[in-house]
Formats: C-alpha cells, sequence, structure tokens
C-alpha cells in the first residue's frame, strides 16, 4: 500500500507542485485548501478543506483522514511593509498562518507516526527565514520560527524513527511574488547565481528527496539557485 502524504495549502504554487509530484510518484496524497479545489481536480489526489490555523479545523482534517505517513506543512502567507505600518491584526494573522499551523499539524500527525515509528515531517520555509527580509519582519520572523521547530522537532522525534526537515526556497515564481516588476524580478535574477528565478517543482524535488531520505534529519535545505548566500 501507498504511503498518505498530506500537503497543506496545496490549491496552487509550491504546494500543488509538490503535490503533483508526490501523486506522480505514486503516493496517496491529501491536499488541503481554504478558498478553491478547482485547480486540485486537475490532480489525482483527494482535496480536503481544512484552517491549518484553527485547531478544530485541524482535528476534523486528521479525524476525516487518520494517520499519514509524510506531512509537508506547506500553507502560508506573505506581506509586504515597514514594522511602523504593521498592525498586532497582521501580526497575528501571519504567525497563526505560517507558524501555528506547523505546531497543529505536526502534533496531530506525530501521534500515528510515533505509533508506527515511521514518519516524515517537511515543513516549507523561505529563504528569508534564514538571512532575514527588509519590510517583510513578520514573515521572516515566522519562516525563522519554522527552523527552529524543525530542529527542535528532529531532537525529539527522532528517537521514533521520525525525520523532520525544513526546506528554505529563494525566489520561485508564485502567485506570491507576482507583486514584484519585472525590473525587481531581473535584480533578482542578478543576485542568483545560477541566473534564473526558481520554480515550484524546483522546492518539489527538494520535498521528494527529504521523504525518501532515511538518514537526513534537523536539516534546512535553501532552494534559491544560490540567492542568499
Amino acid at each position: 500500500m501507498s504511503k498518505k502524504v498530506l500537503v497543506t495549502g496545496a490549491s496552487r504554487g509550491i504546494g500543488y507542485a509538490i503535490a503533483e509530484a508526490f501523486a506522480n510518484r505514486g503516493y496517496t496524497v491529501f491536499a488541503t485548501y481554504r478558498n478553491t479545489t478547482d485547480t486540485l481536480s486537475q490532480l489525482p489526489v483527494t482535496p480536503v478543506y481544512c484552517d491549518v490555523s484553527d485547531a478544530e479545523s485541524v482535528d476534523a482534517l486528521f479525524s476525516q483522514i487518520g494517520d499519514v505517513d509524510i506531512l509537508i506543512n506547506n500553507a502560508g502567507i506573505s506581506q509586504f511593509g515597514t514594522l511602523s505600518d504593521l498592525s498586532e491584526a497582521d501580526w497575528d494573522q501571519m504567525l497563526n498562518t505560517n507558524l501555528k499551523s506547523v505546531f497543529l499539524c505536526s502534533k496531530a500527525a506525530s501521534r500515528g507516526m510515533i505509533a508506527k515509528k515511521f514518519g516524515r515531517i517537511i515543513n516549507i520555509s523561505s529563504v528569508w527565514g534564514v538571512v532575514g527580509g527588509s519590510c517583510e519582519t513578520h514573515y521572516s520572523a515566522s519562516k525563522a520560527g519554522m527552523i527552529g521547530f524543525t530542529r527542535a522537532l528532529a531532537k525529539e522525534l527522532g528517537p521514533s524513527g521520525i525525520t523532520v526537515n525544513c526546506i528554505a526556497p529563494g525566489v520561485i515564481e508564485t502567485e506570491m511574488n507576482a507583486r514584484l516588476s519585472a525590473a525587481d524580478k531581473a535584480a533578482l535574477v542578478d543576485e542568483t547565481p545560477l541566473g534564473r528565478i526558481g520554480t515550484p517543482a524546483d522546492v518539489a524535488h527538494a520535498a521528494l528527496f527529504f521523504a525518501e531520505a532515511e538518514f537526513v534529519t534537523g536539516e534546512t535545505l535553501i532552494v534559491g539557485g544560490g540567492f542568499g548566500m
């Protein structure tokens, strides 16, 4: 029987590419969404509604799909603005969506993984969680928190045969970066040693590596073509 994978925030961008890559590899994929399932209908996956920042919604999700072998915490939002312009509501929404969700989903998924003595938890952070991004303090803080969470949980769950790793994408061609102008993108390409913007598929390849690696845990892999070094 194929392993069960849960990908959060899978209706577009990186999450969609990860769900597609795992489905094509023969995994049984459950893909969460909040607003639409239209895109997911194109993939051999099971779409499941979930607000991953809400404990009751996460509990309902796992009651519906049962234990999973691989959890990919991808759901997230971004926002651009100076610290002085951020409201408390902005901060809370960012941390709840990007970081609290990782706590809730990892806690729920790890119960079954511990019982089976097998599991993979893969968290999708950001290069800004490693180096920090100007005018993205709350986003950078949420993504840096994911990296610290990954390292700590890897130590905690390692004795149960569970690996916990993190991917920190660089500049990726997604709707989240649609606000960037052509000049902005050109400047970012110039700062990237490999000379291009990344694709969601680049991140999906890294997720497959962590899912199938047996002796790698607590690591953060920057998938950014050398950006941010």
